[in-house]
């Protein structure tokens, strides 16, 4: 897990060539033109796109995992609650291509608000979108990098 400063997203490049891709377009300018549709920077690879979505209790949250992609999370505006855990320590409930969903507690707790990103690898799940004081309408880029070959 990597939380940082967007100013400082070129501090993070060589962990991967497809992450350094991305971390490359955390920009005012990229991250103020992306609309609703998906972009695509290296096909499949590297791809980004925006949401926007009504942040939910922690009671009706869940933990997700991929083991092919990392994410990058970036809060646009208004913030959320985001907790990461293991795999490993979780209680896996659903399976579909590389999204993973998990049930359990987490281990570290944090806030996503403008101006941060979050880099989410294949172990570390995390649970999003969580109320940090109440209900809240979010926009949010989130990359979706693959770091990992596989079926």
């Amino acid at each position: 897990m990597i939380l940082a400063s967007n100013s400082t997203a070129l501090d993070y490049r060589g962990i991967h060539p497809n992450l350094d891709l991305a971390l490359e377009r955390i920009t005012p300018e990229f991250l103020s033109s992306l609309g609703e549709e998906r972009v695509e920077l290296k096909g499949e690879e590297v791809y980004c796109t925006k949401f926007t979505y009504e942040t939910i209790a922690d009671s009706e949250a869940f933990f997700e995992a991929h083991r092919l992609y990392l994410d990058i999370h970036l809060m646009l505006s208004g913030s959320e609650r985001v907790e990461i855990a293991s795999p490993a320590a979780l209680e896996q409930f659903d399976h579909q291509g590389d999204f993973y969903a998990y049930h359990g507690e987490g281990r570290h707790s944090l806030i996503l608000s403008p101006g941060d990103f979050l880099v989410v690898f294949p172990d570390d799940a995390h649970k999003i979108k969580m109320q940090v004081g109440g209900l809240e309408t979010v926009s949010k880029a989130v990359f979706k990098v693959k770091i990992n070959e596989g079926a």
